[in-house]
């Protein structure tokens, strides 16, 4: 059975009337198409879900594996691939995850690599917890760069962990299995362990390789909260491969403490449920990122940009605009998307925008963008 657009069934008012960040961080004004919230309906599994837990008054602590048999049957369908249950934790969401992979697998002064452009928390929690970050910029192709990945293993250290991300946010870039295969042998080579923040696999349009297929000692952490919009139901899976087994079973018990019961019942019926809802998403958002690239090549054409293969975000090339655009955009043309710059070495001169929107938003988006751009000119 095939699902409706979910993009197209809110309206702006019905939007403002949201209370979560990307709708009321900036005044009423500005048009957000900035943060990781998509502008979609639950999907109705998720939604009788939560609305069965609230009825039955079912609001107490987690337990049980049925978030793992979820996610391991969606593997299996969309990518050939099964988690083994046995070797899955429960965290609180992906990032809070990570960060209790890098306490197994490392010591807590071990350097982390990044590949920048990256999602600016990377940055943000390695330096809470007082690591240093060690870059890896991609290539102009926006795939991995083997030279300068194996240039940060070396500076690291043997004991340092990799922070990969699959797909990479904010460039869309799905890595290949060649390419993982030879993330894994580099990675031994230089005695690296590799954590895999893999939390928008399912915004994928085909082809999406999870790192522990081609990787039995590494570490992934999954959920459906990209996917479905669950941002706000915390949650999320740490998965071990084989031979990460033994370090998986030393997380410690009440990090399981930290997800949400009701969280957890969401995402298990996106994973179990929700396929026609995302596939009608996934035809939705490609229908956007052609929408995007017409918009861009009518009416500024400066700005350059390559659609990614995953992820809801666009990542726009406004080099030829100054180091900060998203401010330019922001200022003048009351449209809020995220600056390229915290996303680390080459994020000057871009910005990311959020394409899990309505195709009028966009339409509107870009307009005030152009308006902003060509009044700075005039």
């Amino acid at each position: 059975m095939s699902s409706a657009n979910p993009l197209r069934q809110l309206t702006l008012d019905q939007l403002r009337r949201r209370t979560s960040m990307k709708w009321r961080y900036y005044p009423e004004d500005v048009l957000p198409v900035w943060v990781a919230e998509m502008d979609v309906p639950l999907a109705e599994p998720v939604a009788r879900a939560i609305t069965d837990a609230v009825e039955r008054g079912d609001t107490g602590y987690p337990n049980g594996t049925a978030y793992a048999e979820a996610l391991a049957g969606f593997a299996k369908e969309r990518w050939g691939w099964e988690p083994a249950v046995e070797r899955t934790a429960i965290v609180p969401d992906v990032m809070l995850g990570v960060v209790e992979m890098f306490r197994l697998v490392s010591h807590r002064d071990a350097p982390v690599v990044v590949n920048c452009p990256v999602y600016p928390p990377f940055y943000q929690f390695v330096e809470s917890l007082g690591r240093q970050a060690v870059e890896a910029p991609l290539g102009a192709d926006a795939r991995i760069d083997f030279a300068a990945l194996e240039a940060a293993f070396v500076r690291a250290g043997r004991g340092a962990v990799y922070l990969l991300c699959n797909p990479q946010n904010p460039t869309g870039t799905v890595h290949t299995t060649a390419e993982l295969e030879e993330v894994a042998r580099l990675a031994r080579a230089h005695g690296i362990r590799v954590v895999a923040d893999e939390i928008h696999a399912p915004l994928t349009t085909g082809g999406f390789v999870p790192y522990l297929s081609v990787a039995d000692d590494g570490l992934s952490l999954m959920s459906a909260s990209k996917a479905w919009n669950l941002a706000g139901l915390k949650a999320a899976l740490a998965i071990a491969g084989p031979d990460s087994a033994d370090d998986l079973k030393r997380l410690p018990e009440e990090v399981s403490h930290g997800p949400s019961h009701v969280g957890i019942l969401a995402h298990t019926a996106a994973f179990d449920d929700g396929a026609d809802w995302l596939d009608a998403l996934l035809e939705g958002l490609q229908e956007n990122r052609e929408l995007l690239s017409g918009l861009l090549a009518e009416h500024l054409p400066a700005v350059r940009y390559s659609p990614g293969q995953g992820t809801y975000l666009a990542w726009l090339d406004c080099r030829a605009l100054g180091d900060d655009p998203a401010r330019t955009f922001l200022k003048r043309g009351r449209v809020a998307l995220n600056s390229g710059i915290p996303f680390g070495t080459g994020g000057a001169g871009f910005a990311r925008m959020n394409l899990a929107t309505s195709p009028e938003i966009i339409t509107e988006a870009v307009r005030r963008m152009a308006e902003a751009w060509h009044g700075r000119l005039a």
